[in-house]
């Protein structure tokens, strides 16, 4: 199958990183992780192909892992590379995220012989593709260094107009109950430390078993509920804020009235351009701030493994 303008459509899908760390030589400065392939001689970014059942995001973390032997943590999406497998009518999609290396140790492997850590200025010359070359400046374009918010729609809970029961009591289906305990891996992987939800029994049973294996309590949050933001936008919006300004990564768990007017009013703050999305049950967005300030907004249209088509 083709794409509108006849070319091949991705068939191959992958996910990796820009692996960073701070640097040990100089004070704010950072190094970016190349690894070495013996097998193609080259120089790259860790990545490597989905696992059957497993999302891009779980990819890139695993990636990493197994070729660098360094635990990460993700932060800001850099899109996507797509290109042709030589010899063949097959096209290979690569979905690359900025992740900060956590701790761990490089041990040579059958995949990669070699890692070395390079300052951002010096590495254009050090890699062997020019797709590589794309999400470099993706990542030199923005601050490493970023804090992040996760920002979750509350996971699929059935009809309100055929619920019996009061509204605020409705809880997941059973594939929102598939959505929550998918969001786990995905919320660890950005190093989600604590969780917020609004007042509404879907809204925690979305959030309640990442709470649970972080071993942490959710605070509820009313002013983030579609009927306490709807009293009040203004100290809704705030709350957010104050929660975002919190030390750590937290988790922030809301409705479909709430979300959609908080990102337009954060992003139009802040001078960010939202990228397109369609709000599902189930969606999170990834927010990136540096010195208190938005500087990327990304959207995981769903926490369940699906083919990358669209990002």
């Amino acid at each position: 199958m083709g794409t509108s303008d006849g070319s091949p459509r991705a068939n191959i899908f992958a996910a990796g990183s820009v692996l960073w760390r701070r640097s040990p030589h100089s004070d704010g400065a950072v190094e970016i992780a190349l690894v070495h392939r013996p097998k193609y001689d080259d120089w790259s970014f860790p990545k490597g192909k989905l696992d059957p059942g497993e999302t891009a995001v779980d990819a890139a973390v695993r990636e990493v892992k197994e070729e660098t032997g360094f635990d990460s943590r993700l932060g800001r999406s850099l899109s996507y590379v797509t290109y042709p497998i030589p010899g063949h009518r097959r096209m290979k999609k690569v979905l690359y995220w900025a992740a900060e290396a956590t701790g761990g140790e490089f041990v040579p492997n059958a995949e990669v012989d070699e890692v070395r850590w390079i300052a951002p200025a010096d590495i254009g010359r050090e890699l062997s593709y020019p797709m590589d070359h794309k999400i470099l400046r993706r990542f030199v374009a923005k601050p490493a260094d970023t804090s992040t918010v996760l920002l979750v729609r509350h996971g699929s809970a059935g009809s309100r107009s055929r619920y019996k029961g009061n509204d605020v009591d409705r809880p997941l289906d059973k594939t929102g109950r598939r959505q929550s305990e998918s969001l786990v891996s995905l919320l660890r992987a950005f190093g989600a430390d604590a969780v917020y939800s609004a007042d509404r029994a879907r809204c925690v049973q979305t959030v309640a078993p990442f709470a649970e294996s972080l071993g942490t309590e959710i605070t509820p949050e009313h002013l983030l509920s579609e009927e306490g933001y709807a009293d009040d936008p203004r100290k809704g919006r705030h709350r957010a804020r104050d929660i975002a300004d919190l030390p750590g990564t937290p988790v922030v768990c809301s409705q479909g009235k709430v979300i959609p007017d908080l990102m337009r009013w954060w992003a139009e703050k802040d001078g960010i351009t939202l990228p397109a999305n369609r709000n599902r049950k189930g969606s999170v967005w990834v927010l990136s701030r540096h010195d208190g300030r938005l500087v990327a907004a990304d959207h995981i249209a769903s926490p369940l493994p699906t083919l990358v088509t669209d990002v």
